[in-house]
């Protein structure tokens, strides 16, 4: 299950605006690379909708059957708030409906099969 945290509402070249939900995971612990120590955190995700703001505001704190996913995507280029620095990724976490995770875990990989 996620949780609907958020949303943001962003602006098309054409004027017309359009609303994204911010969705969380649960907690998770996850072991530092620098430090070797554990600390706690929460996956989220972006997901759009044709939602109006309205719509949008009542529905934080909804949850909705699913995972959030780490998914390979094509390189883009991100600017780390904190700092400024502008970093390539190639990841990002995606929203995984609960049918389609069910989906993904069922098949199996051409590469596995013999």
């Amino acid at each position: 299950m996620v949780k609907i945290v958020d949303f943001t509402t962003y602006q098309k070249e054409d004027g017309t605006e359009f609303c994204t939900l911010k969705v969380q995971a649960g907690v998770e612990a996850i072991k530092s690379k620098q430090t070797g120590r554990m600390y706690l955190t929460a996956k989220t995700a972006r997901v759009p909708c044709t939602f109006s703001e309205e719509v949008c505001e009542s529905l934080i704190g909804s949850e909705l059957p699913g995972i959030i996913k780490k998914v390979t995507v094509e390189p883009y280029d991100y600017a780390v708030p904190d700092t400024g620095e502008i970093i390539t990724l190639s990841e990002r976490n995606e929203y995984i409906s609960e049918e389609e995770a069910i989906i993904q875990e069922s098949l199996v990989k051409k590469e596995e099969v013999f």
